[in-house]
């Protein structure tokens, strides 16, 4: 069995309770002020930043950072919501694409001012710039090293 030092054990709850305590108080601002919730937000900013504002719904899966199971009731949430559309693939008759409508984008413009205040105050602002940095380039190592 693989033995877990305590200064390790210490790292990895530290990072579990950081981030379940941030995502959730984001997701309450969120709601507060009656915007659309982080699962749906990671769904519209994956189709916003694709070329053409659409994904193949297998890519999406894995683009999305926030949630993976139960996306495809998800996406079908978002589209009876208006904020995405299925597009059948030209290339592959079985395949399609989710789509970004316009609608989902306002959607994910009014969400990013309270996303952005909430990352600045919850997850920045105790941190100096240093610590940023170092939590960046950290996460990044961990984040290549399970993606080799």
């Amino acid at each position: 069995m693989e033995r877990v030092t305590e200064s390790e054990l210490a790292a990895w709850r530290s990072f579990i309770k950081a981030h379940a305590r941030i995502i959730e108080r984001i997701e309450r601002d969120l709601a507060e002020q009656k915007k659309v919730p982080l699962t749906t937000y990671d769904v519209l900013i994956a189709l916003f930043e694709a070329p053409d504002r659409k994904l193949r719904l297998g890519e999406l899966t894995k683009k999305v950072v926030l949630t993976k199971s139960g996306l495809t009731r998800l996406v079908d949430r978002l589209e009876r919501e208006g904020l995405l559309v299925r597009e059948k693939s030209e290339e592959d008759r079985r395949g399609a694409y989710a789509v970004l409508t316009n609608l989902g984008e306002v959607q994910l413009r009014q969400a990013w001012p309270i996303y952005a205040r909430g990352i600045k105050q919850y997850f920045a602002a105790p941190l100096s710039e240093d610590a940023i940095r170092q939590v960046e380039e950290s996460m990044a190592v961990v984040y290549k090293h399970n993606n080799e």
